[in-house]
């Protein structure tokens, strides 16, 4: 059964914005467009499903309630939010992945890798870490060498979970950034210069504080793979 790229339609804003990006997915990957009326429902032959989003449907990432949870948890595809203040062609191709080094999604990882190759673009991985826990009991100030020990051991984590991936798309050139900053902040900031953020989520768990963030103020669409 040939795989499809899934979008909505309805006269809304949004709903045109996803389908036209969705469109475009289309013709990168070289498969059918689907456009269907309200909101798309999971389909087997579908490979991503595409979905306009009002940044006022996301609740704040300081309260719990939103009316998106239940798409994002029964999905068995990848989702990719699009949202409504999309304007024009985006000024970059590259995609920007969020990876957990020391738990990470593979399906997410394969999506990044894709859509990176499929649009013959940079992969932008990044690996947002905190001081280990030991640290907050250190008297005085963390001393610069056991930093860039941390730090060397999150750079080596993320390069040895990559590797198998890079060995496999060897033509996709990738940045690796190990950065100390939140999930939800460094995503946010390199939404800017991306065509794409990738985040994954395993399923039954509970949205979190990032994936709200993403939503409701990333500059790019966003897609969130099972």
């Amino acid at each position: 059964m040939e795989q499809v790229i899934l979008a909505s339609s309805d006269p809304s804003a949004p709903s045109r914005t996803a389908a036209d990006w969705a469109a475009q997915e289309a013709r990168l990957h070289g498969l059918p467009l689907r456009v269907v009326y309200g909101s798309p429902q999971e389909v087997s032959e579908a490979k991503v499903v595409v979905c306009g989003l009002r940044r006022e449907d996301v609740a704040d990432p300081q309260t719990a309630g939103s009316p998106l949870p239940a798409n994002v948890e029964a999905a068995a595809r990848p989702l990719v939010f699009v949202p409504d203040n999309l304007c024009g062609p985006l000024h970059s191709e590259e995609v920007t992945l969020g990876v957990d080094a020391r738990n990470p999604a593979a399906a997410a990882i394969d999506f990044a890798f894709d859509s990176a190759r499929i649009r013959g673009s940079g992969l932008h991985v990044v690996n947002a870490w905190s001081l280990p826990a030991s640290a907050a009991e250190l008297p005085f100030a963390i001393p610069e060498e056991d930093r860039a020990a941390w730090e060397n051991q999150e750079v080596q984590q993320l390069a040895d979970t990559l590797q198998p991936w890079r060995e496999k798309h060897p033509e996709v050139p990738v940045l690796q950034d190990v950065v100390l900053f939140t999930p939800a902040y460094a995503l946010l900031h390199c939404s800017a210069g991306a065509a794409l953020v990738v985040v994954g989520r395993r399923p039954g768990a509970e949205w979190g504080y990032m994936l709200r963030s993403l939503l409701r103020e990333a500059a790019c669409p966003v897609a969130v793979v099972p």
